[in-house]
């Protein structure tokens, strides 16, 4: 059911972002939207000068072609140009509120650590919508999710929970690729170390290649002083992050990503006994 929930959510993703019905303009006689709609796409690959240059011809034609902002507006965001890349977003945002609010959301969350925006995006797309606002740009993270650990960057621990837990007690909503992950964590950071594993395992259930699963898991047993559980699970957690099963993301560090120095830490503390 969750694979099918994401590959629906994903398809439906893809046809919003994908080229218009360009007939749609013919019969409405708007001749200039019809040709930028002809012309879109046609530029050459993303953030190539051929790309841009077609997109700057797509809005001479058409200023409220939406989607020719949102495309033109990537290759700033990979650049780290976050200034272009936001008049561009903005501007699609302004004329297609519903498309690409979330995100801009989550970009706002993902790049620039703009907790507060990222909520108000998010939050603002909700009002606006009757059906699930859906998930994030890579389908990693449901936007409720993503709203949560914004509240957690925030420092406002106590919200990310009571977001995380509603939104898995909601049972129409497939489980994340990491939303147990988070969860787990944020107990073990309340010292509820139980509910921590329980999390936590049932992260592993969802997704077992993951060296963080097996970091925090281990945490939370030396919280309950469950000593030799503790050293299997770094233990675990060390082979799998030399074995390259760790969380990694091109081009931001994701929000409770582990590092092979806390690992060792936790070993060599393991060592010294």
């Amino acid at each position: 059911m969750k694979q099918l929930y994401i590959t629906l959510f994903l398809l439906f993703y893809t046809v919003a972002y994908s080229k218009q019905n360009c007939n749609i303009y013919k019969w409405e006689n708007n001749t200039e939207c019809y040709k930028a709609c002809r012309l879109y796409g046609k530029g050459g690959s993303q953030g190539s000068r051929s790309s841009q240059k077609n997109y700057d011809r797509v809005i001479e034609l058409c200023p409220t072609y939406d989607d020719a902002y949102w495309a033109k507006a990537i290759p700033y965001l990979k650049r780290g140009d976050f200034i272009n890349w936001r008049i561009m977003m903005d501007k699609a945002v302004e004329l297609a509120p519903e498309k690409h609010l979330g995100y801009r959301g989550w970009c706002r969350y993902q790049f620039l650590k703009d907790y507060e925006g990222a909520i108000e995006d998010i939050e603002k797309l909700e009002s606006l919508v009757n059906y699930d606002i859906g998930f994030c740009q890579n389908s990693d993270y449901h936007l409720n999710i993503a709203k949560a650990l914004c509240y957690k960057g925030m420092g406002d621990s106590e919200k990310a929970l009571e977001i995380i837990e509603q939104h898995l007690m909601t049972t129409e909503y497939p489980i994340g690729l990491y939303d147990y992950l988070h969860l787990g964590v944020l107990y073990l950071e309340k010292g509820d170390y139980s509910k921590a594993i329980t999390a936590l395992n049932a992260q592993i259930k969802e997704n077992d290649l993951l060296a963080d699963n097996y970091y925090y898991l281990g945490l939370a047993y030396k919280g309950l002083g469950r000593m030799m559980d503790y050293e299997k699970n770094i233990k675990k957690a060390l082979e799998m992050y030399l074995n390259d099963y760790g969380r990694y993301d091109p081009y931001s560090t994701p929000m409770d990503k582990i590092f092979l120095e806390d690992i060792k830490r936790e070993d060599k503390e393991m060592e010294l006994g």
